[in-house]
């Protein structure tokens, strides 16, 4: 479902995202658990494949076609400047390393930002699990939807559970938070997984979406890109939930992430804040 109260150049931008990012994340499957699929190295040392490369060149591809004033950065080729004042973020395959080991919780992100006085920040995003058929969407002022493959969307909301002790904790990679901060954030995670009900490494994007669909209550990572981040701001937040950078700033900017159902919020940031 697509909000038709939208502006118009929003609402477009919305569909085609959606209709986008569902083509990319089809692309991928053709690669997936299929072996000699070849493996490189960026030069950060994170590996990409044909099906990173091919899907992102599919999405410039599509979004050039319809809006060729708009900008464009993604992971694996970088800017394309534009003159639309509307810039796409995108992350053909967020989760590259479970891609490669064919555990089925990668996803396909689409983000589009706009330029403001203020800076920059996402008006919607897409998330799309190509092997579990889900998908999350949503524009600011529009409301979060969640819809799996064959069925229609229905609106997303995040849980109510009030603490953490009677909820689930996602991140990413553990060992993420020994790596890339000024000190050691291990603690962080270790205070946060004995604090919660349970804790799980269902990560990258496909964590923040099941905490916009109530299936989890807080997602926390210590390292986050841009084209990570984008996408996933708008769809909790519609979703009625939070997210903040480690500060509790609500930014896509400053390479961290708290998502939580807005009631663990404060819970979460008493650990992360100041680190």
């Amino acid at each position: 479902m697509i909000e038709d109260s939208l502006a118009p150049e929003i609402n477009d931008r919305l569909r085609h995202a959606v209709a986008i990012a569902r083509e990319a994340g089809q692309f991928t499957l053709q690669f997936f658990r299929q072996s000699g699929v070849q493996i490189d190295r960026k030069a950060d040392g994170s590996p990409v494949t044909v099906a990173d490369r091919g899907a992102e060149e599919l999405l410039r591809r599509r979004i050039s076609e319809v809006f060729p004033a708009d900008a464009i950065l993604g992971e694996e080729f970088g800017e394309q400047p534009g003159t639309s004042g509307f810039r796409w973020v995108l992350d053909p395959i967020d989760g590259t390393k479970s891609f490669i080991h064919g555990v089925p919780l990668y996803t396909t992100l689409v983000a589009v930002m706009r330029d403001e006085p203020e800076g920059a920040k996402p008006l919607l995003g897409v998330i799309y699990a190509p092997v579990t058929g889900e998908m999350a969407y949503a524009a600011t002022g529009a409301g979060a939807w969640f819809a799996l493959e064959g069925q229609s969307p229905t609106p997303a909301r995040v849980s109510t559970i009030p603490r953490l002790e009677e909820g689930l904790f996602l991140t990413s990679e553990i060992a993420s938070f020994a790596k890339g901060r000024p000190r050691d954030a291990t603690d962080v995670f270790l205070s946060l997984q004995s604090t919660a009900r349970l804790a799980r490494t269902w990560g990258d994007a496909y964590g923040y979406m099941l905490v916009a669909t109530g299936r989890a209550e807080a997602m926390v990572d210590p390292q986050m890109n841009l084209w990570d981040a984008a996408a996933l701001q708008p769809i909790i937040e519609e979703a009625g939930g939070h997210f903040f950078d480690w500060q509790g700033n609500a930014t896509v900017h400053t390479g961290d992430a708290v998502a939580t159902n807005g009631r663990v919020t404060e819970e979460i940031l008493s650990v992360t804040r100041g680190r």
